[in-house]
């Protein structure tokens, strides 16, 4: 659903984006001598055990890490739109990455994250390139030639200091990892909702449920809060005035009040936020 706003001191069109993902048993396998006929759980609990005797964390590495939702809010001169991609039947990561790139391709916006720099993209860039994904645009860092040559090669989505992506987390760290804040305490202290629902470490659990719809409201509740936290950026820095800002926080709340009943998540969402 699309809802319509005035504000224009920003630059249009922004697209905000969170993934969750889960750990790629297959792969997991394909790299590992296990023996015939184990199990998924066997061999992911195998490796969680080897992990932790070694003293090491059994957060999966990134290129293990298999995309089932991305979730976005997509902001343009039109209105405001919240939107996932989801791997709903087990066979379809490829897919969902490929359609998330080509709306960067057809849209080039700039992209926002919360620690996207530090996971999301890096997952992407792994998992795309297993699937054999395209994603032009994306990689595009002038050197290619064409009529915007000029224009990414000073400001693209993969340098770290390049505003073409903006990840808050990392900006307003100083880009020192030492000084990183949760998104969640972030929200909450600037009068936002925060996560609702789960959070990451309990994802998994929930896929193996078969609450993948879950997941998905999940993902999508914190990139809202991720767009959000964006928008009192932009009055901080200038982008919003005041008054703009209300009207983009007033926006927010009008597009999800309107995907209720169908997203129940919103309401919830909503009533939190008070």
């Amino acid at each position: 659903m699309v809802s319509t706003g005035t504000v224009e001191t920003m630059s249009w069109p922004v697209l905000v984006f969170d993934i969750e993902s889960i750990p790629d048993v297959a792969g997991l396998r394909l790299l590992r001598d296990d023996p015939a006929g184990a199990t998924d759980q066997w061999v992911y609990s195998a490796w969680c055990d080897e992990r932790e005797g070694a003293g090491k964390s059994n957060f999966m590495p990134l290129h293990l890490q298999r995309v089932l939702v991305i979730s976005c809010v997509f902001r343009n001169a039109e209105g405001l739109r919240v939107h996932s991609f989801v791997d709903r039947d087990g066979a379809s990561e490829g897919k969902v990455i490929q359609t998330f790139f080509n709306t960067l391709e057809k849209h080039v916006p700039q992209l926002v994250s919360w620690n996207g720099g530090g996971f999301d993209l890096p997952v992407l860039h792994y998992r795309g390139l297993r699937h054999g994904v395209v994603a032009d645009k994306y990689w595009s860092m002038g050197e290619e030639g064409g009529a915007d040559a000029r224009e990414f090669k000073y400001n693209n989505y993969i340098s770290r200091y390049h505003m073409r992506h903006l990840d808050l987390m990392d900006l307003l760290a100083m880009y020192q990892p030492k000084n990183n804040a949760p998104l969640d305490a972030m929200a909450k202290l600037c009068g936002f909702p925060g996560k609702l629902g789960m959070d990451g470490s309990q994802v998994y659990s929930a896929f193996l449920e078969g609450k993948t719809e879950d997941i998905r409201r999940y993902c999508e509740t914190d990139v809202m809060n991720t767009y959000l936290v964006y928008c009192r950026f932009q009055k901080m820095r200038g982008g919003l005035t005041e008054a703009e800002y209300e009207q983009e926080i007033a926006l927010a709340k009008d597009t999800l009040a309107g995907l209720v009943p169908a997203e129940p998540h919103w309401q919830e969402y909503l009533a939190a936020w008070g």
